[in-house]
């Protein structure tokens, strides 16, 4: 029984198990025709839903938002389950006209109930999807991509600056690169393109930060740019201190490797107060900058500064080209050869380059191109003044009062010119620029103090040998701020010849403080009224006269360069007038003889009488009533004119000029005269005064040593330049034993030996560790530059080894040497070698060079064809290396 019972009661719970899929299988058929209308009005519904979730996005979007990862979700499912439902509602009137039996049963039952259950589904899950659909907020902010891509310009010749850049970055042992250059250049542009470059070739770095610094910046707003980057945006951080926003940074970045990019910077930024960790080979982060200063890339430790610098000529044109357009260049013929003129005058700047280039986009008449040019001259053209100058004098204000007033002196020099470093100097100290100090030996540390900041300053170019030069568009800035300093009394007049004579006669001098005219002046006739000048520059002229009155209502006048004036034969007695000139240099002038109405200068400091050909006179106690005279220098030459004798210090009026020298208690720079024997170099170093402050010696024609102690010149502690000529006895040059300590001669620059026959060696340059020229001719019995056992003795009187010989060298040129076999006996690294020149010296079969002193030189090596082939290298690499160093002489 009790089996039977379990049996039956199995049966009832299938059955009704059974019953009730049917009924619920009936009610998804039964229900269609409610279920469908309802499933249409849940998707509009829908519908209307995602188009305003999808409108909120967008708008969010727009603002640089990120949609949130579950509203992308929501609206992807949306998108796939509004189709779904569409295709199920389209179906909808098919499956309907298959019920029958009033709605209860259908023709393809199985089919039905499919169709009702999907319908069915549907419409839960749609109510679902949309119940899930209402959101606090769609978007919020973007994460900091690794690499933002910058705008950026074509770039114009900046490729291989950019390639060297980029070695240092990949350089594991370069951490901080600097970027400096003249306002305009290209630094910024620079900096972006490699910015970009990180995001086509990351090189693994974490995260790369953009910060623009500018001139007034602070640490704040540079903590929140890089806040920005790595994740701290909101308020509550952007209220802490700087010192809580400085840990934060650092504890991100220090996990990091990382590259940062700082944009103009002005001074040093201190990385530890900004929260920056140094980077180094450990973390592998670079710090990159740009600046106008060198002095900054010091301050900021770059181990790596790299100049950029302005366009070549080729690249300006095409650059400018570019700006200006077919349209202008093609509109007259004679217009793509002034727009040369005009891209010339920009001197490579490339800010100048696009803003004028810009600017002269629709001229097209040679006259206006022509008036651009003119403008462009006077530093007077709109878009100069607009731009340009504007740009480039944020330089110029982050200069102290002094260092302003000496780079705008520089403008008082022309185009291109090689501004002498030392005579800069010199006139600065008498114009009373350099007040620090009272004589010119200490204010010359000042002056070069200021040179090396202004050339840091990228103000000022390095030029030829001892010269500075001004970048055409830094001169046409600084006459522009002169031109603006009117009102304050400081007006300057520059004109060169040709534009002098369109500005009627001296009437446009009036109220100048600082002059320039050159060149092509002949004569000076009129008598200018300009009480307030103090300097005036003359000089490369043409001059043959001036007239007696000129100086008549220059009283102040400070400075006078009347140099390089070769058919100026006489000054004029008017001179005696200029009772406040401090410096008057007549350097390669015509004049044959100084008026004694000179002796009214009482405050002169500087007098240059150098390389006067025709000089035959100066007046007895002319010099020495100089009294203040700090500077005087004076040479002599053999010309028809000026007899030789009369040239040299051995007895006359030489002598006479040594008496009146000795009572100039003031002097500090001193070049005399040659000196031709023993007895006078001997009176001559017996005056402490005159020895210590002279910086050229040249001893002439003394027969009467064989031997010669080069210690008798080591007190003189300022002398740059040694010439001896024609020491016919004289077989040695020798050191002493009284030597104590190898290097004496620091100052000593540069030294000539001419015509010595019996001279073997010149060993003793080892004690000038500084000399930049060597130059030896006709010297028929020298065999060896230095000699290995003299340097042997040497050594062992100084009790150390002697230094590597030569490591400042510039020039060499060895002339008429027959007997000359060897300079050095090893190889030299020559770091600093630009050109060695060997002329007639058959027996030299061996240059002091191997493979290494190839390393980073670009020495000119000028001799004969015959010469060269006959050499012996040390290897055919160390030959093939200086293959291209060769020029035939």
């Amino acid at each position: 029984m009790g089996s039977c019972f379990s049996v039956q009661l199995s049966f009832d719970n299938f059955i009704n198990r059974g019953w009730d899929s049917i009924v619920r299988h009936a009610n998804y058929v039964c229900k269609l025709k409610q279920t469908l209308p309802t499933l249409s009005d849940a998707l509009e519904e829908l519908r209307a839903q995602k188009h305003d979730v999808q409108q909120e996005v967008d708008l969010a979007e727009q603002r640089q938002l990120k949609r949130l990862e579950q509203v992308k979700l929501w609206l992807s499912k949306a998108e796939t389950m509004i189709t779904e439902a569409e295709n199920l509602v389209a179906d909808g009137p098919r499956e309907v006209n298959n019920l029958c039996l009033g709605g209860c049963a259908s023709k393809t039952c199985l089919s039905s109930y499919k169709f009702g259950k999907k319908v069915a589904k549907m419409l839960q899950d749609v109510k679902d999807h949309m119940s899930r659909g209402v959101f606090e907020k769609v978007a919020e902010n973007r994460p900091a991509a690794s690499v933002v891509v910058r705008p950026e310009e074509q770039p114009i010749a900046l490729e291989s600056t950019i390639d060297k850049v980029w070695s240092c970055i990949m350089d594991k042992d370069v951490g901080i690169i600097g970027l400096y250059g003249l306002g305009g250049v290209g630094k910024t542009t620079l900096l972006t393109q490699i910015n970009n470059k990180f995001s086509t070739i990351p090189q693994g770095f974490g995260v790369v930060i953009w910060v623009t610094v500018s001139k007034d910046y602070n640490v704040e707003k540079i903590q929140d740019t890089i806040g920005g980057k790595i994740g701290f945006s909101d308020e509550s951080w952007k209220n802490k201190s700087v010192e809580q926003k400085a840990e934060d940074i650092y504890g991100v970045l220090r996990n990091k490797k990382f590259v940062l990019l700082l944009d103009d910077l002005w001074k040093r930024i201190d990385l530890i107060e900004v929260g920056i960790p140094k980077p180094s080979q450990e973390n592998e982060s670079k710090l990159i900058f740009t600046t106008r200063s060198l002095k900054v890339c010091g301050e900021m430790e770059a181990v790596k500064k790299i100049e950029v610098n302005c366009l070549e000529p080729e690249e300006a044109w095409k650059l400018f080209r570019e700006k200006v357009g077919d349209e202008a260049l093609n509109s007259h013929p004679d217009i793509p050869k002034l727009a040369k003129q005009v891209a010339e005058e920009c001197d490579g700047l490339p800010l100048a380059l696009i803003t004028i280039g810009r600017a002269m986009a629709c001229v097209t008449t040679p006259g206006e191109w022509n008036y651009a040019i003119e403008k462009l001259k006077q530093s007077t053209l709109p878009e100069m003044e607009d731009k340009v100058y504007p740009l480039l004098k944020f330089s110029y204000d982050n200069l102290d009062p002094t260092m302003k007033c000496c780079l705008l002196y520089c403008c008082l020099y022309p185009e291109d010119y090689n501004i002498p470093k030392r005579r800069l100097v010199e006139y600065w100290f008498c114009e009373g620029l350099l007040n620090e100090y009272d004589t010119i030996s200490k204010a010359e540390m000042q002056g070069d103090h200021i040179i090396n900041s202004l050339l840091r300053a990228c103000l000022l170019e390095r030029g030829e040998e001892e010269c500075v030069k001004m970048h055409d568009v830094i001169r046409d800035m600084g006459l522009w701020i002169a031109c603006e300093l009117e009102a304050k009394g400081e007006k300057f007049f520059v004109k060169a010849g040709a534009q002098l004579v369109k500005e009627q006669g001296v009437m446009a001098w009036e109220g100048a403080k600082r002059m320039s005219l050159m060149p092509q002046i002949e004569a000076l006739r009129e008598t200018p009224r300009c009480p307030d000048l103090r300097t005036l520059f003359l000089s490369r002229n043409k001059l043959k006269v001036i007239g007696d009155g000129f100086f008549q209502f220059t009283s102040h006048l400070t400075v006078l360069d009347l140099s390089e004036n070769r058919y100026l034969n006489a000054l004029p007695e008017g001179i005696s007038q200029l009772i406040s000139l401090e410096c008057l240099d007549l350097s390669w002038t015509g004049i044959t003889e100084l008026p004694i109405e000179l002796k009214s200068l009482t405050k002169l400091k500087m007098l240059d009488l150098r390389n006067m050909f025709g000089l035959r006179k100066i007046p007895q106690d002319l010099i020495s009533s100089f009294s203040k005279l700090q500077i005087f220098r004076k040479d002599g030459l053999e010309s028809e004119d000026y007899p030789e004798e009369d040239n040299v210090l051995d007895g006359g009026n030489n002598e006479k000029l040594i008496e009146e020298l000795k009572s100039l208690q003031h002097l500090h720079i001193l070049r005399i005269p040659p000196i031709q024997s023993m007895s006078a170099l001997q009176r001559f170093l017996s005056l402490h005064l005159l020895q210590r402050c002279t910086e050229e010696l040249e001893l002439r024609d003394s027969m009467e040593t064989n031997e010669f102690n080069v210690l008798c010149l080591e007190n003189m502690e300022r002398l740059e330049r040694l010439e001896i000529w024609r020491f016919e006895n004289m077989v040695e040059m020798k050191v002493g034993k009284e030597l104590n300590y190898a290097p004496r001669f620091h100052t000593l620059r540069e030294v000539q030996i001419t015509d010595c026959g019996s001279l073997t060696d010149v060993t003793w340059l080892i004690l000038a560790p500084n000399l930049r020229s060597l130059k030896l001719w006709g010297c028929l019995k020298m065999e060896e530059i230095l000699s290995k056992d003299k340097l042997a003795e040497i050594a062992d009187v100084v009790g150390t080894p002697y230094p590597t010989p030569f490591l400042k060298l510039q020039v060499f040129s060895l002339s008429s040497l027959p007997e000359l076999k060897s300079i050095y006996w090893d190889a030299l690294p020559f770091p600093c070698l630009k050109c060695i020149s060997i002329v007639f010296c058959t027996e030299l079969k061996k240059l002091p060079l191997n493979s290494d002193s190839a390393k980073g030189n670009n020495i000119t090596i000028v001799g004969s064809q015959d010469w060269w082939e006959k050499l012996d290298w040390e290897n055919e690499a160390t030959q093939h290396a200086f293959l291209p160093s060769f020029k035939l002489i």
